[in-house]
This record gives structure tokens, sequence and C-alpha cells, in this order.
């Protein structure tokens, strides 16, 4: 049997897939599961988006499109991204439309990073674990910076500075954050881009996908940091706001690597889907009574499971700046049950309770002194967040009785 590549073999994940799988199965045997695994909304796209997908459908939208998207939803997503971040000077012809936002992270690395040269990239953790599997499989030596609670999940400055070297050659940033909910504030990112201006070699990725999910203030990008616009990559898209995940919309904004970014896509997915592109155009343009729903609800459930979390034996919860995750600190509900760890804690959750977390494992390696955290996403009702919450502290509750 032919042997495959061991590029292919050290290929990372998105665990929170391989929890669903896990849900999934426990489901088939008759097992009531509460999931608060996957990060997505949990309505419907809005009806004029639907909509206007039937109309690119009945309307012959069925071809190809240009590898950076059509004009159409170009010139929309510019103004967008660019009314969104202080009116930054986004031209359509920086704006590339990709299948989703997380081809850009690949893109992005192979855009300014070189195969086995030792280029580094800094990247948060905990964080998205695309970016780490990425970092490493095409060929960049991959550096974490590490997010502290006692920071409201950020880093220090100082640190940055001391992690860069010659050799790095992109940050990778992500506000509102998953899995965590921070939030950088403009204070930090300002002090982020003065590190960064005494390192012109650094570009930076920032994931914005979040950037209508932002709720302690008006949001803030580092693009809008003088001096910063042309080194920032900025990735945002339409799966979070207005609930078209798997419509497969990002859209990406660079007046350098612009080109570049077209021609990976040519080379990858040819162009992003005709059809989802004609919806987002709808999405941007149209009304946002439910994008802006859907953010009320989302901070609604924020406040109600961050305060139901920390009225449970042993947890503490921090209330997030954005997207729709909690990220409490479960060490001492780990010490109380006798689990090893907060794998073993979510475990335990899922298969003698049901229901289904994230433990901190699944966003990198665990910070140094940090203690155990899971993750849950509140992209759930208030009655799935009420139970599911309900049953994690009777869990705690009766094994703490055992293992007294």
């Amino acid at each position: 049997m032919p042997e495959i590549s061991k590029r292919a073999a050290s290929l990372g994940t998105e665990n929170a897939f391989v929890v669903l799988a896990e849900v999934n199965a426990l489901a088939r045997q008759g097992r009531d599961i509460i999931s608060f695994c996957i990060g997505q909304p949990d309505f419907p796209a809005p009806d004029n988006v639907q909509e206007a997908a039937i109309r690119a459908i009945k309307g012959g939208k069925h071809g190809y499109t240009p590898s950076a998207g059509i004009d159409e939803l170009r010139e929309a997503a510019a103004r967008y991204m660019s009314g969104m971040r202080g009116g930054i000077p986004i031209r359509a012809e920086d704006v590339v439309v990709g299948a989703g936002a997380k081809p850009v992270i690949a893109y992005a690395i192979l855009s300014t990073t070189d195969y086995g040269s030792g280029d580094e990239v800094i990247y948060p953790n905990p964080g998205f674990p695309i970016y780490e599997s990425q970092i490493l499989v095409n060929g960049a030596k991959p550096v974490p910076i590490h997010l502290h609670e006692a920071r409201n999940f950020s880093f220090d400055p100082a640190e940055l500075e001391r992690l860069i070297t010659p050799k790095t050659r992109l940050l990778i940033l992500n506000y509102p954050h998953n899995p965590t909910g921070g939030l950088l504030s403009r204070k930090e990112l300002e002090q982020i881009a003065a590190v960064l201006k005494n390192h012109p070699q650094v570009w930076i990725y920032a994931d914005e996908i979040y950037s209508r999910l932002a709720y302690s203030g008006e949001f803030f990008s580092i693009a809008q940091v003088p001096g910063m616009y042309e080194r920032v990559l900025i990735s945002d898209g339409a799966s979070k706001t207005w609930a078209m995940t798997g419509w497969r919309i990002g859209f990406t904004s660079n007046p350098v690597l612009a080109p570049l970014l077209t021609r990976w896509i040519t080379n990858t997915d040819s162009c992003a889907s005709h059809i989802s592109q004609w919806a987002a155009v709808e999405a941007i343009n149209g009304p946002q009574g439910a994008a802006q729903a859907m953010k009320q609800s989302f901070f609604e459930r924020r406040d109600f499971i961050v305060g139901l979390l920390n009225q449970v034996p042993g947890v503490t919860c921090q209330v997030p700046g954005g997207a729709f995750y909690v990220w409490p600190n479960v060490t001492e509900a780990c010490r109380r049950i006798g689990a090893s760890d907060s794998e073993d804690f979510r475990k335990r959750l899922l298969n003698e309770a049901g229901v289904a977390l994230l433990a901190d494992i699944h966003f990198g390696t665990r910070v140094p002194g940090e203690g155990q955290h899971v993750r849950f996403s509140y992209a759930a009702s208030k009655q799935a967040i009420e139970q599911g919450v309900g049953r994690m502290a009777d869990f705690i509750r009766k094994n703490t009785k055992k293992a007294a």
C-alpha cells in the first residue's frame, strides 16, 4: 500500500467536529444530549437573504465567477468593512471573496512565509485550532502567545515584544475571540501596534469574523491604527453576522495581498459559490433587522449563561466582550469530582450527564498557571442553556459527594 505524506499525517483538525461526532453517536443510541459544541448561530439566514439566493438560482447564476468574487459583492464588502472600521480606505479591488473565511488562514500563511525556512507565525493560545494546524502543515514555525484570564483573555504587549524575532513573518489576532469571547480594546490594539512598528517585517492577520458581535462599545480594528492599514489582512464574512455558516462566504481585504489571495483561490476553489455570493450582496445591502435581532439575542444569552455558570459549584466565569462563547474556569469543579483535568471533566459530563462541551486542550496547549477551562457556545436557546447548566451543576454536586 502506498504511504501518505508526512504533511498529511501531521495535519490537525477542529475538535468541535470530532466531539460533534461523539454527540451524534450517543444521540443515535437514544441518549438525550444537550450540545454547546459548535460555534454557529442557531438562527436561519434572514428571509431576504434566502429569497436573494432563490432569485439567483432562477436567474441562472450557476456558473463560475471571477476568483476574487463578483464585482457587486466586492463593492458591497468594501463599503461594509470600511464602514465598520472607521472609514479606512478599503477599495473593491482590495477585497477577495472566499469560500468562507477559513481558507484565507492558509492563504495568509502561504503568502507571508516560506516552507521550511524557519519563518515564524505568532498566534493566540488558546485559539482557533486551525491557526496552529495551518502554520505547521505549511512549513512555518508556530509561536503561541498565551492569553490570560486576569487580562480578560488578552496578552501583555511586552510578551509580544519578547516573542518577535527576525524570523517572525505573521501575527494572528482574533477579536472578538474564539474560544474565550475576549475582545481586544482600542487601547490594547494601539499598544500592540506600537510594538509592531518596531518590526516592519511582520504582517498581521486580523481575524474579525465576529466583528458585528462585539458587546463592549464600538468595534475597533488594528487596521484603524495609523500606519497599520497596509500591513493588516482583514478577515470577515457572512457566517456569524447573518447566520450563513453553510453558505461559505468570507471576504478579506488587503491592498498588497489581494492579488496573491486571488491566485490561491484560482489554484484551489476556483471561486466561491455564485449563488451564495448574490445572497451575501443582499445580506450586506439589505435590511439589517434580523442581524441586529440575532446580536441582541446573543447578548441576552451571554448574560443569562454567565449568571447561571457563576452559581455552579466550583465554577467561575468572566463576562466575555463578544462572539457567542464563554470560557468558564472549572479548576475547582475538577478537584471536587476527582477529574484529572478539563478533558476528563468534559468526557464525564458528556457520558454521565448528557452535556457536550469542548475542553481547553481542544484550542491549544493549556496555558501554564491558568487552571482548567471549558468552552460553551451559547448559540443555543435559553431553555437549552438553563437545562444544560443545570445538569452540569447537578453532576458536580452528585459526584462531589462520591469523591468526598
